[in-house]
């Protein structure tokens, strides 16, 4: 098996229906654990949030998520993005239009200075997502 890359999301409370938008986004299968099903926390409170999740599509795109416990410090922040690339013009903008309903458009996907096409989102749970579409480059 070779070496994977694979974002991992944290979420306070909402994992779940993040990983479930994101399986609606791409496809894929689903995989989700709480902190119940490995007794792995004693507070009541958290024997439903996410322990673990996973997100397998059928492109080869891997995602992963769960929520933080209550007893961690939790802080969404803007020093990440998930970035999707290819050539696929269809497949990406399909992406895009999902990610991009109900949250915002940082950068709308439009011709790059560099040849692709290329935006930035963030979508209705806080994620930056960056889409580039391979184009052609412009001439030297």
């Amino acid at each position: 098996m070779s070496t994977k890359l694979n974002p991992y999301l944290g979420f306070r409370d909402n994992a779940r229906q993040a990983m479930e938008f994101y399986q609606t986004v791409f496809g894929g299968d689903l995989t989700v654990s709480t902190f119940r099903d490995f007794h792995a926390s004693e507070d009541p409170a958290e024997l439903d949030k996410v322990m673990h999740s996973a997100l397998e599509t059928p492109t080869g795109f891997n995602l992963m998520a769960s929520d933080t416990p209550n007893s961690m410090d939790y802080k969404p922040g803007n020093n990440y993005s998930v970035s999707l690339s290819g050539e696929d013009e269809t497949e990406l903008r399909g992406y895009w239009d999902k990610l991009a309903d109900g949250g915002a458009v940082t950068l709308p996907l439009e011709k790059a200075p560099w040849g692709d096409s290329f935006g930035m989102c963030v979508d209705k749970f806080g994620v930056a997502w960056m889409i580039n579409i391979a184009g052609t480059p412009p001439a030297q």
